[in-house]
């Protein structure tokens, strides 16, 4: 069964930095843009970052722009989320997606389980 699988996430102190990792179990991520999603409790999900199949093409939402870096190794089929300066309001899970393109206005075709960030103050 073809799939997503973050990992990386934990606990963490404000201010502090993560990596997150989304590697596949099969021909996804050499395939299609790649984004990362998060949801926090009682929150709808947001997009966070998307890269395009070659990397060229970069997007943040603006609440972690210049805090998170979203970068890609195709011929490792991995996909990474570095965040850094983390606050409590990042605490959420956090998905990586396939799809069609980056953002939120294109479908994505394959999800991961996701991995828990928790951030203290």
């Amino acid at each position: 069964q073809v799939q997503l699988v973050e990992s990386g996430g934990g606990l963490v102190q404000a201010g502090g930095s993560l990596m997150l990792s989304c590697a596949d179990s099969g021909r996804i991520i050499s395939n299609y843009a790649m984004n990362w999603f998060r949801q926090a409790p009682r929150k709808e999900r947001e997009f966070v970052a998307g890269i395009s199949w070659t990397g060229t093409s970069i997007l943040y939402a603006d609440s972690v722009k210049g805090r998170f870096t979203i970068s890609r190794d195709n011929a490792k089929s991995t996909v990474f989320l570095q965040m850094n300066s983390l606050n409590p309001e990042d605490t959420a899970v956090y998905y990586c997606a396939a799809g069609y393109g980056v953002g939120t206005g294109v479908p994505m075709k394959y999800w991961g389980k996701g991995t828990l960030v928790t951030v203290s103050s």
